[in-house]
Order: C-alpha cells, then structure tokens, then sequence
C-alpha cells in the first residue's frame, strides 16, 4: 500500500478503478464489451487500423519526399505493423473471445510485443524497435479514442482519473456520469481544475507529484478529498476503513437534506442569502435541489474552451436565457468571460504572454475585443427579459476599467432600443474585488456600482504573490492570512456604508470553516458550489450573529493564518460537532 498527499480541492471519498492518463496519454484500463456488441467493436478497430495505416501512409510519402525512401522506409516498417495479419488476427479473437474493448486489446497485444524487444533483446538498435510499437499503439489509440484524451468523454463504467495535469478544458468534458473522482501530478487548490472539480461535486486531490509510473490502470485506488490523500494498492482493512467513511459521508448528506426547504438565517432570525456558483447551464437542477437563493456567479469560460470558433450570440442567449428560466424569479449574476488570451482558442496567441495571471485576460481581453465582449453583452441582456439578471465584471483593477465596461454595456442597451429587443433596462451592473487595487479604491468603486463580489480564489492570489496553480508555493496560498483577511473586511465595510450589496463567491465562501467568520465581518450573501450550501445553511442555523462577530474579532486580531485556522476549526467544532470533523 502506497500513501500520497497532496492538496485537497473537492471534498469526499471516492474508491474505483484507475483510468491513467500520462503525458504522452492513455494507458488503457481493461475495459470489456457487450456479446451483441462485439461486432460494432469490430468494425470499429478496422475502421481504426484503416485510418491510421492512410496516416502513416501519407508521413511515409512526406518524409520520402522530402529525405528519401531510406527515412521513409522507418514510416513504412509501421504501416507493415499495422498491417500484419496474425496482430489483426490476434486482436480480433481479443475482442470476439474475451469480449475486451478494442482499446485494450490493443494497448495490451502492443505493449506485450514492446516488452519483448524491451527484454531479449541484445543490441541497443533491437531495443529501440519498442519505440516503433509504442508509436503505432498510440497512433492506433488516437483513431479508437478521437485523439489522446478525448477517451475520457466514451467512458462506459465508474474510473477515477489520475492524470499529470488536467486543463480546464479537459475537466470541462469529463463525463460527469463516469468520472468518480480525479487526480493531478500538479497543480494548486484555486486553479480552474480545482474550481470545476468542486462544482463537479466529486473528490479531487492535485498537487501529488509524480506517481503515475507507480499504478496502472484497472487498478483500484482510493481518494480521500477531504484530507488530500490518493491510496495507491489499498489493503483490505484501508478499504473497509474507507467504505466506512463513505457511508458516514451519506448519512451525513441525508441529515443535511432535511435543510432544503428551510431558509439560510441565523439563530437569531439574521437572514443569509445562500447562493450558487455554476460552470454549466445544467447544473442549475442543482441550485434548485439544494434551495439555492439564485445564482451568485455564472461563469461563463465555458463556452469559448469547449468551442474551435467563438460562439455566436444565440449560442450566449441559449445558455443564459436557460439559467433564466429555470430558476423562476431567483436572481442570477453572469459574470463576462474571465479567461487569458492564451485559453480562447479563435484569438491569437499573445506574443509575450509570459505571466498570463499578470497579462492579457478577462476585462482587459474584452475591452481589448470589443466585439466579442459585445455579442456576450447582447445576449445575457436578452436574457434579462426572462428574469432577474445582474451583469457582473471581472478582474477590475481601476475605476476607468469599469467604467470603460458599463460604457460598452450602454452602447449595446441603446442599440437594443433601438432594434425593439426586450430586455431590463435596469439591469444591476456589479464587479468582481479580486485585486488588492481594487480593495485601496473600493471608497471610489462604491459611487459607480450596483452591488459587488469578492473573488477570494484570485484576490488571495494577488494579494500574496502566490501561483495559485503552482503546487511548489501553494503553502502559502491561504485564505486565512490576516492580509486577505483585512481586504475582505475593508470591502464589506465600505458596501456597508453605502448600502451596496456585498458578496462573496471564492472557494472559501463554501468552506464551513469560514462561515461564522464571514458572517461575523458583517457578509450577508454568500456564494458558493450547489454541493456546499447545506453544509454553510447548517452553520448559520446553528449560530448567533454575536457568536459570530466575536469569532471575526479574535480571528482579526491574531497574526499568522495557521493559528487562524486552527482556532476557526475549534470554533466550528464547537458550535455545529457533526461538521468540525
């Protein structure tokens, strides 16, 4: 049995099969198929072998062409690989005997042909004709799967996947249905991975380092979100100890639903808005499942890394006027597109991106593409029609920022009005606080916006010079340190003065941990995962506001995040047992 830690993103324990995914992309888990459909796999493989046999075909004529038939010779020892009756024959009784899916049959049948020349042979020349069989497993792989990593959208039973690294893109098509839980060499616990692994709901430990050479897909494996640890061969006593904890986790999610219908207040009659934070239009079934007050943060990144093209403005309208709809009258704020120029496929690539957190993203992307910004606007305000809508902007850092956004915003109302399209012409206008400038000119901010966010995730990470993706410095990330702390507070306390709706809606509005703290910094609205409310509607139900506050007062008056924490925990323990676990 093999122990790792890494860095908790999404709570809970999942237990199941490894799908492994390495740099260089899939090792195949044995996968079986269906008596009735043997013959569609089948088919299938040779559609597969046909495709990749034309592609090496074609790199044989190119090399030929352009070194000559000697380099061209290596292209064509391939095709002839690929080509060999008795591998066609070998993996067809694979498939027609043993039902094993195509994918496996391949992966193992050319891999087994690897590790002979890996182990007989002599001469280090015959040793290097295993890269030969690797590279057609994997060119046959990619015809099987789509490409390297789309495999993880054709799954057919239970995996967690362990993998190097996942792209927000990549975590974005997970099949939600499949994926039970997932795990990366690297990375840190506010980056978009983390943020869509939470808003999956399911467990996710990143930041591991490198293991993968150590598992093998199939194998059974065991992640535990809560403490940020990946179980690698687990005994019979682990598993049982881990089934166990799983089934505390339901029962614990069964006592916790009987919170649904109640309202978010405190125990002394202080109402809390407990809103949701969405990647995807479906998952506002969620909201509603969980009694969600309304939508606190659409993120809308979505649409441009899942798209080859950028997405037309009824593509926007489609999922905005959906979201709409289905939350019957509940307020829902749409934040613009908060991406770099680097992750939005259609644009050009920066020239001299070498810090994208510090370079060309989010508002200064769309004040830099007009047009773009323009067709989002066109559509969450026809959407404003179907119910109510806020406008959100993201990463402002000055007040002529914003102001350049609302002006964009206003030119594109004016040009509804004048083509008759409904919308709300009182549409609130707010802002995302997530950089420390934005906290120093938050008195001048108050005069200019409707209602305001705080986004923990990146104002943590502004705020302490910390990659929050970077899992060499990500000890350092932490909501807790008293800097953050004081610019959460300033920030509550200047909406305060103005009567400007605060809210918050990073990660750690969804932490228990953190609840009675926010609430005692004088926080009314939190935003938050359809999966934490309960959890955050159980602290406020359990509290008074004088409990809090005295809790945000000894909180505020310490020096270092550990101790924070480690008193915010006691706290928690103390006040709601069943979650200060």
């Amino acid at each position: 049995m093999q122990k790792l830690k890494g860095i908790a993103v999404s709570p809970g324990v999942a237990i199941g099969e490894a799908l492994v995914m390495d740099n260089e992309g899939f090792r195949i888990p044995r996968r079986f198929v269906s008596r009735d459909a043997v013959e569609d796999e089948l088919d299938r493989l040779d559609k597969a072998i046909t495709a990749a046999s034309e592609e090496i075909a074609r790199s044989r004529d190119a090399v030929s062409k352009e070194l000559g038939d000697k380099y061209g010779a290596i292209f064509e020892a391939h095709r002839q690989m690929l080509e060999d009756r008795g591998l066609r024959g070998e993996l067809e009784e694979m498939i027609r005997q043993r039902h094993y899916s195509p994918e496996y049959a391949v992966s193992r049948t050319l891999r087994r042909y690897a590790q002979v020349f890996q182990q007989k042979a002599e001469g280090q020349t015959l040793a290097e004709r295993a890269y030969d069989i690797f590279d057609v497993e994997k060119r046959l792989l990619r015809n099987l799967l789509g490409s390297s990593r789309e495999g993880i959208t054709r799954l057919t039973s239970p995996v967690l996947v362990l993998a190097h690294n996942l792209t927000p893109g990549e975590t974005a098509k997970l099949d939600r249905d499949f994926v039970k839980g997932f795990v990366t060499e690297v990375g840190g616990p506010g980056g978009h991975t983390a943020i869509l692994a939470e808003g999956m709901g399911i467990p996710a430990v990143v930041g591991t380092g490198p293991f993968l050479t150590e598992v093998s897909g199939g194998e059974l494996v065991i992640i535990d979100g809560d403490q940020g640890l990946v179980v690698l061969h687990p005994d019979e006593e682990t598993i049982a100890r881990y089934r166990h904890e799983v089934e505390e986790h339901l029962s614990l999610a069964a006592r916790l639903e009987t919170l649904r219908d109640l309202p978010g207040e405190t125990a002394d009659g202080t109402r809390i808005e407990l809103m949701a934070n969405i990647e995807f239009p479906h998952e506002v079934d969620h909201c509603a499942d969980r009694g969600a007050d309304g939508v606190g943060l659409y993120r809308t990144e979505f649409l441009y890394l899942n798209a080859e093209t950028e997405p037309d403005e009824e593509v926007h309208f489609e999922a905005y006027s959906q979201v709409v709809r289905a939350m019957t009258g509940r307020p829902i704020t749409i934040r613009t597109f908060d991406l770099g120029a680097d992750k939005v496929p259609h644009l050009p690539a920066p020239e001299d991106e070498r810090n994208p957190f510090l370079g060309l993203r989010s508002i200064r992307l769309a004040l830099r593409n007009v047009p773009m910004f323009r067709r989002q606007l066109r559509a969450a305000l026809r959407a404003s029609a179907f119910g109510k809508v806020r406008i959100m902007f993201p990463l402002i850092s000055t007040v002529l920022e914003f102001r350049k956004a609302k002006m964009v915003l206003c030119d594109v109302m004016e040009d509804l009005e004048e083509r008759e399209v409904a919308f709300d012409p009182d549409v609130p206008v707010g802002m995302m606080v997530e950089v420390p400038s934005a906290v120093m000119m938050i008195d001048q901010f108050v005069e200019e916006v409707d209602f305001l966010s705080i986004g923990t995730n990146d104002l943590i990470q502004y705020t302490l010079a910390v990659d929050r993706s970077n899992k060499d410095v990500v000890g350092l990330y932490n909501a807790a340190d008293p800097a953050v702390l004081k610019l959460i507070s300033m920030t509550v306390e200047a909406g305060l003065r103005k009567s400007v709706p605060v809210s918050l809606c990073g990660q750690m509005s969804g932490n228990p941990t953190y609840t009675m703290l926010l609430l005692g910094m004088g926080l009314r609205q939190l935003s938050m995962t359809p999966s934490a409310i309960y959890e955050v509607k159980k602290v406020c139900r359990s509290v008074t506001i004088e409990q809090c506050e005295a809790v945000a007062r000894r909180a505020m008056s310490m020096e270092n995040a550990r101790t924070i924490e480690s008193f915010l925990r006691g706290e928690l323990k103390r006040h709601v047992p069943e979650l200060g676990l």
